[in-house]
């Protein structure tokens, strides 16, 4: 969804297979590949909104009939290019978030997992539920669930296999924002709209370090965290944007950012 210049809104949607829909098919990971390749090298994107079309679904997970045609080898393949797909969005340089309107179970989580901020619908459905058929999260979810809620609770859910509601979700962190889901469905879609129309004023490098900063950050000690802070500051200080942002203040109007 294009918002003008200076930067624009993009908002990615799939759909495949009748009878799995939104399901992590092999189709939909190649799909889901292209589409960040794609949003990471277009520099006018300035925040992603992950989105399902499909009512009530926000992505199933693996697509079971599919895999149950797969060879044990073929298995492992795809699981890594689900896993690799997954990684590049969590890596994509602009703000990403997802709007989970409907059910987000294993691999559909571990995607939703790997974007900066997830909204929901209170009726809404969640869950790591891997372990119901003798496997393990597979594409980030025993990794990036305790990062989110706790090493404990993320072992509960994963242990037991438990699906949360919208409201649950929130109240253990897993999602930033419920919503009441409204008639046309689209609730938390609307809502992480709103969220990323607050993201898009800013200047584009700033917002490109302050993520870098905070990822990288997180995964270090507090001494490394502040030199990795230093030097994301830095990449900040000789652009053209840092120079706008001093003038629209004095001049009191909005800065008109370009990303230099």
């Amino acid at each position: 969804h294009g918002t003008g210049p200076p930067g624009k809104l993009c908002s990615g949607i799939w759909k495949t297979g009748r009878t799995s829909p939104n399901a992590l098919s092999k189709n939909l990971v190649k799909m889901m590949s292209k589409a960040v390749d794609a949003l990471k090298s277009d520099k006018k994107v300035r925040t992603v909104v992950f989105r399902s079309e499909v009512p009530g679904i926000f992505c199933a997970g693996a697509d079971l009939k599919e895999r149950a045609k797969m060879h044990s080898s073929e298995v492992s393949s795809f699981v890594s290019r689900a896993r690799a797909t997954i990684n590049e969005l969590a890596n994509l340089p602009v703000p990403t978030i997802a709007a989970i309107d409907g059910t987000a179970l294993g691999g559909g989580l571990e995607l939703a997992l790997a974007c900066d901020i997830r909204v929901a619908a209170s009726s809404a459905k969640m869950g790591l539920v891997e372990t119901k058929l003798a496997i393990i999260p597979g594409a980030g979810g025993t990794q990036r669930l305790p990062r989110t809620i706790g090493v404990s609770l993320a072992k509960e859910l994963i242990f037991s296999a438990r699906i949360v509601d919208g409201e649950e979700a929130k109240s253990i962190g897993l999602i930033s924002h419920v919503v009441e889901q409204n008639e046309a469905g689209d609730a938390a879609y609307r809502r992480a709209l709103a969220l990323a129309r607050e993201f898009l004023p800013q200047g584009p490098v700033a917002m490109r370090v302050a993520k870098l900063a905070i990822n990288q950050g997180m995964e270090v000690d507090l001494v490394t965290g502040l030199a990795i802070e230093e030097a994301c500051y830095a990449q900040t200080i000789p652009t053209k944007d840092r120079i706008e942002g001093l003038l629209a203040f004095k001049e009191k109007r909005p800065p008109r950012y370009k990303g230099e």
